[in-house]
């Protein structure tokens, strides 16, 4: 892993207005000798946007990129009368079930070769499909992993990957307890992480989906998950009590302190947590993809895709930006030009995760993160997200997280415990 620098998102936001307004400044400036047409308007969550509207501004002499920020570019839609117009689209959640009322088809782009349908992991392409016409491209997605420290590779056997299974059997093994039959160690616990439990109940056919304005799931493979990981801490971390005891106790460092303090012998991680760490952070720590039945890899739902807006004023600058940024080239180029300026607004690859573009992750990545050399899961792994409503981060933080929580509390009757319909009626309330 090459170095990096860590920082809140808070920060990064910050540091993303920052950028963005001195770049609309120098847009502005640039613009004055320029017709307005020329100039791509493009509304992004993502710090990196502003490095990559930099570099395109340095290599083309006919158009021009601005960046705006935009906490969620999707559900500012419309915008306010005097506000720049976007023309390109760029972040999470764009897709849903009415958003292809924001974005004008694409399909004419692959159809002349400016881009290529198998540059792309197929499902993430067909991922940006609504109603048989492609309305978004693909630029980045990450992947869930459990991280451990080298001192520990024994306990997994395979190289690559680990299930839920593998995982609880591998973390029981490191259990042990002192005199006073107080954990000492713990290898690794439920409790400790709802993100975990979270992508456990996906791995398990949860099936999280939009409907209406909610979402649907599968109620048995949640029922499922619950029964697994209240089995997992009765039988191996005796109670939820004792695992969040011990967490306060001895885990209340990051995660990857937590890991080389010894206490626990695993940490769940995203891949732009994991390669966002520096080499120092990183320098005794391995990983394995966390996987379904030994094969599917569930990418996390925040999918990074692109889209042009309907009402665009500049459609064919917006094909120009979203034709370079989905080149090899570019993105070679961007991730060369990350490394070389050490700029602190960005994670790791590219918009935060790895690319969309195959050969990019395949020839490119691993020359930048040696430990992703022949471990990264196939076209044929990866298992992507239902179509979600774009306040799916509230509905997850406020909805499903804390029933997770609640239900694997082993102090807890399930029927004492509210359902994930009345969370939804009480969140709704809020919004």
């Amino acid at each position: 892993m090459r170095q990096r620098t860590s920082f809140q998102v808070s920060s990064k936001k910050r540091m993303l207005a920052l950028a963005t307004g001195i770049l609309s400044f120098f847009s502005i400036i640039l613009t004055s000798c320029q017709k307005k047409d020329s100039v791509v308007i493009i509304w992004t969550d993502r710090p990196e946007m502003a490095s990559y509207v930099e570099l395109f501004n340095t290599t083309h002499t006919e158009t021009k990129a601005m960046a705006i920020y935009k906490e969620s570019p999707i559900s500012s839609l419309l915008p306010v009368k005097g506000e720049y117009t976007p023309d390109l689209l760029v972040g999470p959640w764009l897709k849903s079930s009415t958003s292809r009322r924001y974005f004008k088809p694409i399909d004419y782009l692959f159809e002349e070769k400016k881009l290529v349908a198998s540059d792309y992991y197929k499902q993430l392409l067909d991922y940006g499909v609504l109603n048989e016409k492609q309305y978004l491209v693909p630029l980045s997605f990450n992947l869930p992993a459990i991280v451990f420290t080298k001192n520990n590779e024994e306990l997994i056997e395979d190289e690559h990957i680990v299930t839920l299974e593998t995982l609880r059997d591998a973390a029981a093994t490191y259990n042990k307890r002192n005199r006073n039959n107080e954990y000492t160690f713990i290898g690794f616990a439920p409790s400790w992480d709802s993100n975990f439990m979270y992508m456990a109940s996906r791995l398990n056919g949860a099936s999280y989906q939009e409907k209406g304005n909610g979402f649907s799931w599968n109620g048995d493979a949640v029922s499922k998950t619950v029964s697994f990981f209240r089995d997992w801490t009765t039988e191996f971390n005796t109670s939820t009590a004792d695992e969040q005891n011990f967490q306060f106790k001895y885990l209340y460092m990051s995660k990857y302190r937590q890991l080389a303090s010894g206490k626990c012998a695993f940490a769940y991680m995203t891949s732009d947590q994991l390669f966002a760490l520096t080499n120092e952070q990183a320098s005794n720590l391995t990983f394995r993809w966390l996987v379904k039945d030994n094969s599917s890899v569930m990418v996390e739902d925040s999918i990074i895709t692109m889209g042009i807006y309907k009402y665009a004023t500049n459609p064919k600058g917006a094909e120009i930006f979203m034709e370079w940024l989905s080149s090899e080239e570019t993105q070679q180029a961007l991730i060369q030009r990350t490394e070389n300026m050490h700029l602190d607004t960005v994670a790791f690859g590219i918009a935060g995760g790895f690319s969309a573009l195959k050969n990019v992750n395949a020839n490119i990545f691993p020359t930048h993160y040696r430990v992703l050399l022949g471990n990264l899961p196939t076209e044929q792994n990866l298992d992507l997200p239902n179509i979600l409503p774009y306040r799916w981060p509230s509905l997850k933080e406020n909805v499903i997280l804390p029933f997770l929580l609640d239900s694997t509390d082993t102090a807890r009757e399930l029927e004492t415990v509210e359902s994930i319909d009345s969370r939804i009626e009480e969140n709704n309330k809020v919004y």
